[in-house]
């Protein structure tokens, strides 16, 4: 709200999009087991257009397994995965052709320079020329880099990196972006700086579906999903799950629901 009591028009413009947004990514009884090890068990969940849906839970609870599935590494035992319309099992090139994605380990090539990361990844989605050009620029542009675009991977700084992969999970306009526990191993200010970067994805439509065990990442999500032990155990707006819970903060609401499920410590 600004001084005089009306709501900025920025985040009038988010609403808008988020309570008209269409969904891009539904997930509908999602069953996966390794052996006789369930890892999911029946997950359902949905992510609309222009909406930061946060993905709670601690290590171990079915973060990981859950984005190999959305990222066809594997396949689900049972139960559909959906982006922007198409089966993941029956049109997968065309599905996946919709989704960015930022791993938990870093999948760029040390050796190549910022730019040639990104061209190789732009050609991979059938991109070239002037078009892949113009978005590469765009990318960097965005996210600070414009004047790291010549400069090898491996001289960049962790925070950096991750701002390259960020660049190139968009080069190609995705509707779903997928960042999977993208802030291990970095400071508290290129962790800030990431996550706003994305949470500012939104005024373009952007479905961002943010996996974490960090509890402060969560805290400006228009939705929460707490998952333990391959279950979904609740959703709804961060307030929503801090006052169901009878708690006073989020982080006493995870662990609440999560019994020994341990926050790391944001630092």
């Amino acid at each position: 709200m600004n001084g005089a009591g009306m709501a900025d028009p920025g985040q009038q413009a988010h609403a808008a999009v988020s309570a008209a947004g269409e969904v891009l990514l539904s997930v509908r009884g999602v069953r996966k087991a390794y052996g006789a090890r369930p890892a999911l068990k029946g997950v359902d969940l949905e992510v609309r257009a222009g909406e930061f849906v946060a993905l709670l839970g601690p290590n171990g609870a079915g973060k990981s397994t859950l984005f190999q599935l959305l990222t066809g590494l594997f396949n689900a035992d049972a139960g559909e995965v959906r982006v922007c319309g198409q089966d993941m099992r029956v049109a997968p090139v065309r599905a996946l052709g919709r989704i960015g994605v930022v791993f938990q380990q870093m999948t760029l090539d040390l050796d190549l320079s910022v730019e040639a990361n990104l061209v190789f990844h732009a050609r991979l989605h059938g991109l070239g020329g002037a078009q892949a050009r113009e978005r590469i620029a765009d990318a960097l542009a965005r996210l600070g880099l414009a004047e790291r675009r010549g400069d090898r991977v491996r001289e960049l700084s962790g925070g950096n990196r991750r701002k390259v992969e960020l660049a190139r999970a968009l080069v190609h306009r995705p509707s779903v972006l997928l960042m999977d526990e993208a802030t291990v191993g970095l400071d508290p200010a290129s962790r800030r700086h990431l996550l706003d970067e994305v949470l500012a994805l939104r005024a373009r439509g952007v479905g961002v579906l943010w996996a974490s065990h960090l509890v402060d990442e969560a805290e400006a999500a228009d939705r929460v999903l707490v998952l333990h032990k391959g279950e979904l155990l609740a959703q709804g707006t961060p307030a929503a799950l801090v006052a169901a819970s009878g708690c006073t903060t989020l982080a006493e609401a995870f662990l609440k629901l999560t019994g020994n499920g341990q926050v790391a410590d944001p630092a």
